[in-house]
């Protein structure tokens, strides 16, 4: 009877132990996952800059925002739009870090409303005639654009600073008007153009020579100088911004020896 209870003490006892075991093991199993979830969650949340940028500007600004997070852990978060867009946005939603335009124009315009601070010089912007591959209506100068049945596309001047620009060098070479009978359609990016161009649904546009420079099925023409009107873009901090310190360090890393690598790579000129 003795050795039979002793049997039974011996087995609860051997449970217990077992139980307390496992218990303990899956306290400190959850207490690893716990701060492992935690370590990763921390690797996640990195600090991040809203930047406003023109949309024909993308391709190198898409090169600077990720070498800029590799070497200081920051993601660029941006909106890519026309200029005036973009600066409509921020003046409503008073929200953003950094305003990058396709001219100086919008620059300025921000600046007389106390939207923008800070501000650096980036790369010149040039205007070209761009035409569809193999230049089927045979565009040799501006005032071919004037030509009876040439397609021509141009970007919407109340949203995007090359549209803007057409305007002014067509109006300053007197064949806005001829020119506005052959329009069949108005865009507020220049890619929207650029695709025009290369669909063949028009023979011919006014763009920035970076935007169609080695794009495939669209080639170019430039304009003479005395006829054309060379921009600058700007880049500069939003006067809202709660990080203003980190957002004057990536204007002045779109703006140095790295970021004027980038812009040349993709076509442009840059102004240092």
């Amino acid at each position: 009877m003795f050795g039979k209870r002793l049997f039974i003490l011996i087995s609860l006892i051997a449970a217990i132990c077992i139980i307390l075991a496992g218990c303990g093991a899956g306290s400190n199993n959850s207490s690893d996952n716990a701060e492992e979830k935690s370590d990763q969650s921390k690797n996640e949340v990195k600090e991040s800059l809203h930047v406003y940028s023109g949309a024909g500007l993308r391709k190198p600004m898409d090169d600077i925002g990720k070498l800029f997070e590799e070497k200081y852990g920051v993601r660029i978060d941006y909106s890519y739009a026309g200029s005036a867009q973009n600066l409509s946005q921020l003046e409503i939603s008073g929200e953003g870090d950094v305003y990058v335009s396709g001219a100086k124009y919008y620059y300025q315009e921000a600046v007389d409303k106390d939207l923008v601070e800070y501000g650096k010089d980036v790369a010149y912007h040039i205007p070209v005639i761009g035409v569809s591959e193999g230049n089927p209506a045979n565009i040799d100068s501006l005032e071919d654009l004037a030509k009876d049945g040439v397609k021509i596309v141009l970007g919407d001047e109340s949203a995007c600073a090359v549209g803007k620009l057409a305007q002014k060098i067509l109006k300053e070479n007197n064949i806005q008007k001829e020119v506005s009978k052959n329009v069949i359609a108005e865009s507020p990016t220049v890619n929207e153009l650029v695709v025009y161009l290369t669909m063949k649904q028009a023979d011919a546009s006014i763009v920035w020579r970076e935007n169609v420079a080695g794009v495939k099925k669209v080639n170019f023409v430039n304009i003479d100088k005395e006829k054309n009107k060379i921009k600058t873009i700007p880049a500069c901090v939003v006067s809202g911004s709660d990080k203003k310190e980190l957002a004057k360090k990536f204007v002045d890393f779109v703006t140095n020896e790295e970021g004027e690598k980038i812009y040349k790579k993709h076509g442009f000129k840059p102004v240092y």
